[in-house]
Protein backbone atom coordinates (compact mmCIF):
# COMPACT_ATOMS: atom_id res chain seq x y z
CA UNK A 1 0.00 0.00 0.00
CA UNK A 2 1.21 3.23 -0.90
CA UNK A 3 1.57 6.23 2.01
CA UNK A 4 0.79 10.02 1.46
CA UNK A 5 2.54 12.02 3.97
CA UNK A 6 1.03 15.78 3.35
CA UNK A 7 3.79 18.85 4.23
CA UNK A 8 3.76 21.92 4.12
CA UNK A 9 6.68 23.09 0.75
CA UNK A 10 8.30 25.63 2.52
CA UNK A 11 8.10 25.06 6.62
CA UNK A 12 7.88 20.46 6.11
CA UNK A 13 6.80 18.81 9.52
CA UNK A 14 9.69 17.29 11.27
CA UNK A 15 7.61 13.99 12.41
CA UNK A 16 6.62 13.38 8.36
CA UNK A 17 10.35 13.95 7.40
CA UNK A 18 11.87 11.41 9.93
CA UNK A 19 8.74 9.17 8.67
CA UNK A 20 9.84 9.37 5.08
CA UNK A 21 13.64 8.85 6.21
CA UNK A 22 12.55 5.50 8.06
CA UNK A 23 10.52 4.14 4.70
CA UNK A 24 13.81 4.67 2.39
CA UNK A 25 16.22 3.41 5.44
CA UNK A 26 13.87 0.11 5.25
CA UNK A 27 14.05 -0.47 1.69
CA UNK A 28 11.24 2.02 -0.31
CA UNK A 29 10.98 4.04 -2.72
CA UNK A 30 9.84 8.08 -2.28
CA UNK A 31 8.27 10.36 -4.32
CA UNK A 32 9.98 13.44 -3.57
CA UNK A 33 9.21 17.05 -4.29
CA UNK A 34 12.21 18.77 -5.18
CA UNK A 35 13.25 22.36 -6.44
CA UNK A 36 12.56 21.22 -9.76
CA UNK A 37 10.35 17.85 -10.65
CA UNK A 38 9.03 15.60 -8.19
CA UNK A 39 11.67 12.50 -8.03
CA UNK A 40 11.49 9.06 -7.01
CA UNK A 41 14.58 8.16 -4.31
CA UNK A 42 15.41 4.99 -3.25
CA UNK A 43 18.60 4.39 -0.36
CA UNK A 44 22.14 4.54 -1.83
CA UNK A 45 23.31 1.06 -1.23
CA UNK A 46 19.96 -0.67 -1.75
CA UNK A 47 20.43 -2.83 -5.37
CA UNK A 48 16.93 -3.94 -4.80
CA UNK A 49 15.44 -0.54 -4.31
CA UNK A 50 17.94 0.68 -7.29
CA UNK A 51 16.46 -2.09 -9.64
CA UNK A 52 12.72 -1.33 -8.72
CA UNK A 53 13.49 2.67 -10.06
CA UNK A 54 14.68 1.29 -13.18
CA UNK A 55 11.61 -0.78 -13.43
CA UNK A 56 9.25 1.80 -12.56
CA UNK A 57 11.03 4.18 -15.10
CA UNK A 58 11.72 1.70 -18.02
CA UNK A 59 15.39 2.58 -17.48
CA UNK A 60 18.16 -0.07 -18.39
CA UNK A 61 22.09 -0.35 -16.53
CA UNK A 62 23.54 2.18 -18.44
CA UNK A 63 20.63 5.31 -18.08
CA UNK A 64 22.31 7.48 -14.98
CA UNK A 65 21.14 8.27 -12.10
CA UNK A 66 21.42 11.29 -9.54
CA UNK A 67 23.10 10.77 -6.06
CA UNK A 68 20.91 13.75 -4.43
CA UNK A 69 22.82 15.31 -1.35
CA UNK A 70 22.49 17.50 1.32
CA UNK A 71 25.15 19.64 0.90
CA UNK A 72 28.50 19.97 -0.39
CA UNK A 73 30.48 18.28 2.35
CA UNK A 74 28.16 15.63 1.93
CA UNK A 75 28.71 15.37 -1.84
CA UNK A 76 32.70 15.63 -1.80
CA UNK A 77 32.26 12.21 0.03
CA UNK A 78 31.34 11.09 -3.44
CA UNK A 79 32.40 13.52 -5.89
CA UNK A 80 36.75 14.59 -6.38
CA UNK A 81 36.39 18.27 -6.07
CA UNK A 82 39.20 20.52 -6.61
CA UNK A 83 39.37 24.19 -5.17
CA UNK A 84 38.16 25.22 -9.00
CA UNK A 85 35.16 23.02 -9.10
CA UNK A 86 34.58 24.05 -5.24
CA UNK A 87 34.31 27.69 -5.63
CA UNK A 88 32.22 26.85 -8.72
CA UNK A 89 29.62 24.42 -6.76
CA UNK A 90 29.54 26.72 -3.81
CA UNK A 91 28.31 29.29 -5.78
CA UNK A 92 25.68 27.63 -7.29
CA UNK A 93 24.37 25.11 -4.46
CA UNK A 94 21.69 24.50 -3.47
CA UNK A 95 19.62 25.17 -6.63
CA UNK A 96 17.76 22.80 -9.49
CA UNK A 97 21.42 21.69 -10.96
CA UNK A 98 22.77 18.15 -11.78
CA UNK A 99 26.91 18.40 -11.87
CA UNK A 100 28.65 15.79 -13.71
CA UNK A 101 32.18 15.38 -11.31
CA UNK A 102 34.70 12.66 -10.97
CA UNK A 103 33.63 9.79 -9.01
CA UNK A 104 35.28 8.71 -5.76
CA UNK A 105 35.24 4.98 -4.58
CA UNK A 106 33.21 5.39 -2.40
CA UNK A 107 30.74 5.86 -5.04
CA UNK A 108 29.31 2.35 -5.94
CA UNK A 109 29.99 1.63 -10.05
CA UNK A 110 26.48 0.82 -10.86
CA UNK A 111 26.50 5.38 -10.70
CA UNK A 112 29.32 5.54 -12.55
CA UNK A 113 29.37 6.86 -16.27
CA UNK A 114 30.94 3.42 -18.33
CA UNK A 115 33.33 4.77 -19.71
CA UNK A 116 34.37 8.13 -18.03
CA UNK A 117 33.87 7.24 -13.87
CA UNK A 118 31.95 10.45 -13.59
CA UNK A 119 28.47 10.46 -11.78
CA UNK A 120 26.11 13.22 -11.23
CA UNK A 121 24.94 14.80 -8.34
CA UNK A 122 22.51 17.32 -6.68
CA UNK A 123 22.13 19.37 -3.69
CA UNK A 124 18.27 20.64 -4.23
CA UNK A 125 17.36 24.08 -2.73
CA UNK A 126 14.28 22.16 -0.68
CA UNK A 127 13.17 22.22 2.90
CA UNK A 128 11.55 18.93 1.85
CA UNK A 129 14.35 17.18 0.84
CA UNK A 130 17.08 19.03 3.10
CA UNK A 131 15.13 17.50 6.32
CA UNK A 132 14.62 14.33 4.90
CA UNK A 133 18.18 13.38 3.94
CA UNK A 134 19.02 15.01 7.23
CA UNK A 135 17.36 12.13 9.15
CA UNK A 136 18.49 9.68 6.98
CA UNK A 137 21.90 10.52 7.28
CA UNK A 138 22.99 9.94 4.32
CA UNK A 139 22.43 10.74 0.36
CA UNK A 140 19.88 9.45 -1.89
CA UNK A 141 19.80 8.01 -5.85
CA UNK A 142 16.92 9.63 -7.45
CA UNK A 143 15.56 9.97 -10.84
CA UNK A 144 12.84 12.25 -12.12
CA UNK A 145 9.18 10.99 -12.32
CA UNK A 146 9.07 10.43 -15.85
CA UNK A 147 7.01 7.15 -16.97
CA UNK A 148 7.48 5.58 -19.83
CA UNK A 149 5.60 7.09 -22.90
CA UNK A 150 4.75 10.41 -21.35
CA UNK A 151 6.41 13.41 -22.57
CA UNK A 152 6.60 15.18 -19.19
CA UNK A 153 7.64 14.54 -15.48
CA UNK A 154 4.58 14.21 -13.00
CA UNK A 155 3.53 17.01 -11.01
CA UNK A 156 0.42 16.43 -9.50
CA UNK A 157 0.39 14.41 -6.28
CA UNK A 158 -2.87 12.83 -7.07
CA UNK A 159 -2.16 11.46 -10.67
CA UNK A 160 1.60 10.20 -8.70
CA UNK A 161 -0.17 8.24 -6.08
CA UNK A 162 -2.85 6.82 -9.00
CA UNK A 163 -0.22 5.63 -11.80
CA UNK A 164 2.17 4.72 -9.18
CA UNK A 165 -0.24 2.76 -6.63
CA UNK A 166 1.60 -0.30 -4.89
CA UNK A 167 4.72 0.45 -7.15
CA UNK A 168 6.33 3.10 -4.71
CA UNK A 169 6.01 3.25 -0.74
CA UNK A 170 5.43 6.69 -0.18
CA UNK A 171 4.24 10.05 -1.83
CA UNK A 172 5.44 13.15 0.00
CA UNK A 173 2.86 15.58 -1.15
CA UNK A 174 3.49 19.17 -0.97
CA UNK A 175 1.44 20.28 -3.94
CA UNK A 176 2.03 20.44 -7.55
CA UNK A 177 5.55 20.95 -8.75
CA UNK A 178 7.32 22.45 -11.51
CA UNK A 179 7.45 19.65 -14.64
CA UNK A 180 10.88 21.06 -15.73
CA UNK A 181 14.05 18.72 -14.84
CA UNK A 182 17.33 20.25 -13.55
CA UNK A 183 19.79 21.85 -15.76
CA UNK A 184 22.65 19.38 -16.41
CA UNK A 185 26.01 20.99 -16.36
CA UNK A 186 29.48 18.81 -16.38
CA UNK A 187 32.37 20.33 -14.61
CA UNK A 188 34.41 17.40 -14.68
CA UNK A 189 37.16 18.40 -16.95
CA UNK A 190 39.27 21.85 -17.23
CA UNK A 191 36.39 23.97 -18.40
CA UNK A 192 32.25 24.00 -17.45
CA UNK A 193 29.79 22.76 -19.95
CA UNK A 194 26.03 22.95 -19.66
CA UNK A 195 24.34 19.41 -20.98
CA UNK A 196 21.06 20.27 -20.55
CA UNK A 197 19.53 23.84 -19.87
CA UNK A 198 16.44 23.54 -17.98
CA UNK A 199 15.52 24.73 -14.32
CA UNK A 200 17.12 27.42 -12.67
CA UNK A 201 19.38 30.63 -14.65
CA UNK A 202 22.49 29.83 -16.15
CA UNK A 203 23.84 33.30 -16.67
CA UNK A 204 27.18 33.45 -15.85
CA UNK A 205 27.80 29.79 -15.04
CA UNK A 206 30.38 29.79 -18.37
CA UNK A 207 32.64 32.09 -19.00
Amino acid sequence: MTQRFHVHPDNPQPRLLRGAADILAGGGIVALPTDACYVLACRLDDKAAVDRVRAIRGLDERHLLTLMCRDLSQLSLYAQVDNRQYRFLKGWTPGPYTFILPATRETPRRLWHASRRTIGLRVPDSAIVSGVLEALGGPVISTSLALPGDDEPLRDPDEICERLARRIDLVVDAGSQSYIPTTVVDVSGDTTVVIRVAAGPIEGMVE
